[in-house]
């Protein structure tokens, strides 16, 4: 990606999601508190704990939204960030119910893994077609409530990351009780 390239698309990012870090860190801080999406929530412990997740990503392009114009027919990115180094990293999440049983919930687990690594590949050739970006500086992430998926993308060039179900309920309750023990003081 020439500088001009990359540009264009952080103008283009700014123009289609003008809010600003702090504004989403508000949002995601309300999905703790009022979790009503087990897809959202795990959205809000990847943003708001991202350094230690994904190092290498510095700043929120674009969250939720289609990467190539109105075109969310294509599909939309979960997370686009921009690298220290100057690429673009995409992450697609995926609550994965891990806690389920039984033949069907294997099978129903095993197609959301496949489709996860699936999603962030195709929105990486789409980048990589319509922003004219070549591939070496797209770099691709997937972050799931299974650790099954730690060693899928090895082969794919995909880096994953994952959270327990357990660990993220942990979480979300001491975040509401450190915030609010904090919001209490102020």
């Amino acid at each position: 990606m020439i500088v001009n390239d990359l540009t264009k698309f952080v103008s283009y990012c700014k123009r289609i999601q003008p809010q600003t870090q702090e504004d989403i860190k508000k949002f995601f801080e309300g999905v703790i508190f009022f979790p009503y999406d087990k897809e959202l929530l795990l959205q809000a412990y990847l943003f708001l704990n991202l350094n230690q997740l994904f190092p290498s990503c510095s700043e929120l392009l674009l969250f939720e939204k289609s990467p190539i114009a109105d075109y969310t027919d294509l599909g939309k990115c979960d997370f686009v960030y921009l690298t220290n180094q100057g690429n673009l990293f995409l992450i697609e999440t995926k609550f994965i119910d891990t806690e389920a049983t039984g033949a069907t919930e294997r099978k129903r687990r095993n197609k959301h893994r496949n489709k996860v690594f699936e999603q962030v590949i195709t929105l990486k050739s789409r980048f990589s077609e319509y922003w004219h970006i070549r591939t070496e500086q797209l770099e691709c992430g997937v972050f799931t409530t299974d650790p099954e998926v730690e060693w899928r993308g090895n082969g794919m060039n995909v880096i994953t990351k994952s959270v327990t179900i357990e660990h993220l309920e942990e979480w979300r309750r001491n975040y509401q009780i450190n915030n609010y023990n904090n919001r209490c003081d102020s």
